[in-house]
């Protein structure tokens, strides 16, 4: 899915703006979701670093993945550091947060360790770890049950009337 964030800087009335659109027909983006957030919160969360600043960003609403999160705070402290620009969008497919979230192979390779390392050996596992003089106890030798089967009273089915 593609999706676009418009962030606004609105000076005029002091806040920001956060616009979420998502492809959900063929090349027509639709709003999701609108946030506003007070400018004064905006940059204290600035001042303390970026992990506040996405923190701050999120809500129950507005809750983009962590890659998108982090671009989207970069783009909000952009915007507040420099006077140029009132308002800019940003872009995203999801094959592309895929493709980074996914290891190379020759990573995951590398991280793996050999199967002999990890752990017992496999025959260990399945070695035999019974109890000395096991097969030696007693067999049970007599059983007290209430119930008795009566062998006459057996049929073969229902056509056995």
């Amino acid at each position: 899915m593609k999706q676009k964030y418009t962030i606004v800087r609105d000076d005029k009335n002091n806040q920001l703006i956060i616009r979420e659109f998502a492809e959900l027909d063929k090349q027509i983006l639709s709003l999701l979701c609108e946030e506003t957030y007070d400018s004064k919160m905006i940059r204290a969360a600035i001042k303390q670093g970026s992990r506040h600043l996405v923190a701050a960003l999120r809500t129950n609403n507005l809750y983009p993945p962590g890659i998108y999160a982090t671009k989207i705070a970069e783009s909000v402290t952009a915007l507040y550091t420099t006077k140029d620009h009132q308002s800019l969008d940003l872009y995203f497919d999801d094959l592309e947060l895929l493709a980074v979230e996914s290891e190379p192979e020759s990573q995951k390779a590398a991280d793996e360790k050999p199967v002999a390392e990890q752990g017992e050996d496999v025959d260990d596992l399945l070695e035999d770890d019974f109890e000395s003089g096991y097969e030696e106890k007693d067999k049970i030798s007599k059983l007290n049950s209430s119930l008795k089967i009566a062998d006459d009273d057996y049929s073969n089915g229902p056509n056995d009337s």
